[in-house]
């Protein structure tokens, strides 16, 4: 009996454990944080000059080896006049190195601005940034998929909550779709609604 009562406590300890470090996102109205970044065609891109032209759609996203997010934005990009139409620019961020993006760009066709996010800074911000577990990184590995060789030893282990922000001229966040099930994606419907 003390076995299984030690067992249920290490095991409450470590639910608790993850839902103190697990990331929440930021929430509607709250204010977005700035931040820069270089984009696939090494051109600094800033919140706050995109926000200069209309809202922006932030995207966070896995990595090219993520089916689930190729297939996410390869919808934005096919909506993307769509998006334009109602004056909002896409920006995408991810921890995955150069190289990897370019495979995401040559999936997706994507040709709104993905920004390499170097040492995790704009994840953080967005509180969208988890570190992968020992036995998921294992069971990736299994499939051929190295989170340090796809993210670079700077970034490692580490990925985002695939999260949707929309943020409106002002610099206010309007919109937030946050689900850790990295399956479930926001519709472009959906943010076409709140633009």
């Amino acid at each position: 009996m003390k076995k299984v009562i030690s067992g249920l406590a290490a095991l409450f300890f470590s639910i608790l454990l993850f839902a103190q470090t697990s990331p929440k996102g930021l929430n509607v109205n709250d204010k977005a944080p700035e931040f820069s970044a270089k984009d696939q065609n090494g051109k600094m891109i800033s919140l706050k000059n995109e926000l200069k032209n209309g809202s922006v759609v932030l995207v966070f996203y896995r990595g090219q080896w993520c089916p689930y997010c190729n297939r996410a934005l390869k919808q934005l990009e096919d909506s993307l006049q769509q998006i334009k139409a109602k004056a909002a620019t896409v920006l995408t961020v991810t921890p995955e190195k150069q190289e990897n993006i370019s495979k995401t760009i040559a999936k997706t066709n994507s040709t709104f601005s993905i920004l390499h996010d170097e040492g995790l800074q704009i994840m953080k911000l967005y509180d969208v940034a988890f570190k992968v577990d020992d036995k998921t990184i294992e069971t990736y590995k299994k499939y051929g998929i190295d989170f340090n060789e796809a993210n670079g030893d700077i970034n490692g282990a580490n990925l985002p909550v695939p999260a949707v922000y929309i943020i409106n001229k002002e610099g206010k966040i309007v919109y937030k779709f946050f689900d850790a099930d990295y399956r479930k994606r926001s519709s472009v419907k959906e943010i076409l609604e709140h633009l």
